[in-house]
């Protein structure tokens, strides 16, 4: 018995399979047949939580003046001043390299010659920024600095400091090991059937391991040009590796790519009513997210003949054009973004848009997000002819308008998350949604400082009764275990589309320096029919998936060195079991992780 399935550019997916990692985005041609793999989103990566460099949430701005003035209207100007110029406000997105250089306009222009950054984790999920500011007696009695011009390695990793030009270096270096029992439910021979990115064994039935990891050097400097207006620009290469079993072979692999080579130019004025304006060019290969990363986080891939496919260094997009303005608290953005895919699953996918951000009083952050796919060859499937008939199905052409809010009035207390976006497209009637409401509490003041928080997310499956599309195409959607890869495990056979998720969640900090976060999900289709998911379960026996349990542990040993871990258990249902292309049983899924990142 067969189905008569309507795609786009089939012969080109087979050719060029699912993009980045994993089983997802495929057609099931026939009943008990095998599929044909699409081009498609990342798959199972990003569980490393990386404080740093990581584009996190910054839940609030610390500033404190180690050695503060008797004139307490100057240090409370310099505080300012390093707010203002860090622009790193509640609701905004941390980037060391970014503070790096802001900072040193600080010192260009106050008295501050020496500042330091410290990054821990916040109560919800993202991060605390504590600037450190010294102050001289006199602007004189700043001096240059920089291992280039003093040959101090005290200095480091600052190697220029003279005349307002600074440049940084950059050092991170990550070593990972990975075990799994009875990977992709002890079943690759279902999971992974025509999947372009196997080769050799990969992990499956019984126990397998592997260790990776990853050297990223850089520098990052800035310069005045004239009046506000300041060029900067950074330039890094990303050395991965991985040996073992891994999930897609047991291949050892080295390579060596470039990851961040950009431009930009910033500058900004302050009124005398205070009031701050910024602006911002840039363009190159860089990292680009919106939000938490509900549509756009992912923009680079990892694993495959570039290795590290669990550590996923790589984030920069092939290009991104970003044009910036922020007037206080409030910031309007337009981008255009070509992700850097993995060769073989090249997509081809080219996005512009919009983003705007607010922070208003009670605690209140908005968001509201317009993007368009300009171009892809990401292709959709369906059991029913789309309207108009002649169309093809496929991400060229669609549109997302994604509204959001967080409600936190304070560090300790309730808080409250929600998301809403519709996706449809020109060339033919389509109708997709993504939804998400979180309820949470922290209790700051308690013994081991816990917050517990709730999370519904649908992303909505095609109904095959319409000719009508629905089903939600996560783009470039991800980030990591505690964002939009949801399920440690499951995540990685079943992504964020035609799902729904539910997710409770501790985190604990039974000391300052350690964080616990155990997590319970509860995962379900929106829809039985699941055509541009794994080829074994386009056509799925029922609505329940699985359950998955899982316990991250983060030790912040230091300002530059992180260890952290994760067990996870997941339990497939009955109904996955009973998909139109599993055969036999599947078997509960176990995963164990430890990384230790050090960083400069």
């Amino acid at each position: 018995m067969a189905f008569a399935v309507w795609g786009s550019r089939m012969s080109d997916k087979i050719r060029r399979g699912g993009r980045c990692g994993g089983p997802r985005s495929a057609l099931f041609l026939a009943l008990l047949t095998s599929g044909l793999w699409n081009a498609s989103a990342p798959v199972g990566l990003a569980q490393v939580v990386a404080v740093e460099d990581s584009a996190s949430r910054v839940e609030a701005v610390d500033v404190t003046i180690v050695n503060p003035s008797a004139d307490t209207a100057l240090n409370a100007r310099i505080i300012d001043l390093i707010r203002r110029e860090l622009r790193a406000f509640p609701d905004g997105t941390f980037s060391r390299a970014a503070a790096e250089l802001a900072l040193a306009r600080v010192r260009r222009t106050s008295p501050v010659t020496e500042t330091t950054i410290d990054v821990t984790p916040g109560a919800t999920g993202g991060v605390i920024v504590t600037i450190g500011a010294i102050l001289s007696d006199a602007r004189a009695a700043a001096t240059e600095r920089g291992y280039m011009l003093t040959g101090d390695r005290s200095d480091l990793p600052v190697l220029y400091d003279r005349n307002g030009t600074y440049i940084v270096g950059k050092l991170e270096l990550l070593s990972m090991a990975y075990a799994n029992n009875n990977a992709w439910y002890g079943r690759p021979d279902l999971f992974l059937n025509g999947n372009p990115l196997v080769s050799g064994d990969p992990a499956g039935a019984g126990t397998d391991a592997w260790v990776e990891g990853f050297i990223h050097a850089g520098i990052y400097g800035i310069t005045p040009l004239g009046g506000s207006a300041q060029l900067y620009g950074g330039l890094s290469g990303i050395l991965s590796g991985s040996t073992g079993t891994e999930l897609f072979t047991d291949a050892t692999r080295l390579h060596f790519g470039i990851e961040d080579a950009y431009i930009g130019i910033v500058g900004g004025d302050t009124s005398a009513e205070g009031n701050r304006l910024v602006w911002n060019l840039t363009a190159g290969r860089k990292r680009f997210a919106i939000g938490e990363g509900f549509l756009i986080a992912n923009s680079a891939s990892n694993g495959q003949d570039r290795a590290a496919l669990q550590s996923n260094p790589r984030w920069a997009a092939d290009m991104l054009v970003l044009g910036q303005v922020r007037y206080n608290d409030t910031l309007v953005e337009a981008f255009y973004l070509d992700p850097d895919e993995l060769p073989v699953v090249d997509s081809r996918t080219k996005i512009a848009g919009l983003n705007a951000e607010t922070r208003l009083e009670g605690g209140w952050q908005l968001g509201a997000t317009y993007l368009s796919v300009l171009e892809s060859d990401f292709g959709y499937f369906a059991t029913t002819p789309p309207d108009p008939a002649t169309a093809t199905l496929g991400r060229d052409g669609l549109e997302v308008f994604d509204l959001r809010f967080r409600w936190q009035p304070e560090q300790s207390g309730l808080f409250v998350v929600g998301e809403a976006a519709l996706q449809r497209n020109d060339r033919f009637d389509m109708k997709a949604t993504g939804i998400m409401g979180e309820v949470g509490y922290s209790f700051a003041d308690a013994k081991w400082q816990p917050t517990v928080s709730y999370r519904l997310a649908r992303f909505s499956g095609d109904d095959p009764a319409t000719a009508r599309f629905e089903r939600w195409d996560p783009l470039l959607s991800g980030g990591n275990g505690e964002q939009w890869v949801q399920g440690i495990n499951h995540f990685k056979v079943f992504q964020d589309s035609n799902l729904i998720a539910h997710r409770l969640q501790f985190r604990l900090r039974p000391s300052p320096k350690i964080e616990l976060v155990p997590q319970l999900w509860v995962f379900k289709a929106d829809s039985t029919t699941n055509l541009g998911g794994n080829p074994a379960l386009s056509f799925l026996g029922g609505a329940d998936l699985a359950t998955e349990v899982n316990l991250t542990a983060k030790w912040f040993v230091s300002k530059n060195t992180m260890l952290q871990g994760h067990v996870a258990a997941t339990f497939p249902s009955s109904d996955l079991n009973a998909a139109s292309g599993v055969t036999g049983d599947i078997d509960p899924w176990v995963s164990a992780m430890v990384f230790l990142r050090v960083a400069f």
